[in-house]
């Protein structure tokens, strides 16, 4: 199992001026990919642009236009996505820093949004977090994301399809199916982590090994990861509930608030999976000693019985000429009769005292 990455390195941008735009993090992707989708209920428009100006085609009245950019690398084409819609450079600055942690800024004109999705990496045998920025406007949504593939291909069929509210509804209701998507896609990742802490549980208490407090230490961290991506999005949904923002409608709220107790929810369960490992590692020290103290009890027995058979071995292996029992015909077998009931009645007497 991979150790997730906790930190990005920051140290391209020291000294240099805010809104200074260069990319912190992994290239993910070869080059970048624009796509746009503009729709109202009746209209739908979708297309794969070369350029960040031909977006401004798809921005027609009465029609929401949702452009998503895969991959971060290309910093001039992102400032001049960033000169097409007019953000200011500290939202492009924090799109291309990959290391930020979940918020939302309202900007008047547009409000910026910051999240973590996460997902399970097969090949790898690690959690992934990618970086997913949204920019909610009047009549647009902008969605940056490290690399292509994501959660929202249910969201597109169902523009595509004209299935449930997203064509009826505005941005707004977009930037919170993307939220309502990104959330869902946590419970996958925690059933997973569920599984491996319930396999890990059954063998802390049958046999636990160096392999087994290795595993505890390798889920804490991850889930340490987890609550490091997920915790603030509990923040930034509230904030966006209040609608302190006029780009978000009332009708909007609601749902809003169907993603906050989702968020809460998985906030809840992370915390209690963090608690099963604490209480994992517990079980499995303790574990680990009475282990040691039942080998301890074990061989301490042993030596108390071996005590009073050495003390009489020692005694007659002394080279005496005068020890009257050395030229007595049965001494040696009377020896270890005694030598034998000595330890029989030491044992007789440990398991009387259920020491044994």
């Amino acid at each position: 199992m991979v150790m997730p990455r906790m930190l990005q390195k920051r140290s391209a941008k020291a000294g240099l001026p805010p809104g200074a735009l260069i990319h912190i993090g992994e290239k993910k992707s070869d080059t970048t990919k624009i796509t746009v989708m503009a729709y109202d209920a009746e209209r739908l428009e979708q297309a794969h642009l070369q350029t960040a100006d031909e977006c401004l085609l798809f921005r027609k009245p009465g029609m929401v236009t949702w452009t998503n950019v895969d991959g971060l690398h290309e910093v001039a084409l992102l400032g001049k996505l960033g000169e097409c819609f007019g953000l200011h450079p500290l939202v492009l600055e924090d799109i291309l820093n990959t290391d930020q942690r979940p918020k939302v800024e309202d900007f008047g004109d547009y409000v910026y949004i910051v999240l973590k999705m996460l997902y399970q990496d097969k090949a790898e045998n690690e959690i992934v977090a990618e970086q997913v920025s949204l920019v909610l406007g009047a009549d647009f949504l902008l969605c940056f994301q490290e690399a292509e593939g994501d959660v929202f291909d249910l969201i597109r069929e169902r523009i595509r399809t004209g299935k449930g509210r997203l064509r009826e509804f505005g941005a707004d209701y977009l930037m919170h199916a993307l939220l309502d998507a990104v959330v869902d896609g946590y419970y996958s990742v925690l059933e997973e982590l569920g599984e491996e802490i319930e396999l890990l549980q059954e063998s802390v208490v049958a046999s636990p090994t160096r392999e087994t407090l290795e595993a505890i230490h390798q889920l804490k961290t991850e889930m340490l990861f987890v609550r490091r991506c997920i915790w603030p999005l509990r923040e930034v949904v509230a904030s966006l509930e209040r609608r302190e923002s006029p780009l978000i409608q009332e009708a909007t709220d609601a749902y809003l608030r169907d993603v906050f107790d989702h968020v809460v929810q998985v906030v809840d369960t992370i915390e209690t999976f963090r608690e099963m490992l604490s209480g994992m590692l517990d079980i499995y020290l303790s574990s680990v000693s009475n282990r040691m103290n039942e080998v301890m009890k074990v061989l301490t027995i042993i030596a108390t019985i071996f005590m009073p058979l050495t003390f009489l071995a020692g005694l007659y292996g002394m080279n005496f000429d005068y020890m009257p029992e050395l030229r007595w015909r049965y001494g040696y077998p009377l020896l270890l009769i005694v030598m034998a009931s000595v330890a029989a009645g030491m044992v007789a007497y440990f398991r009387k005292r259920q020491w044994i």
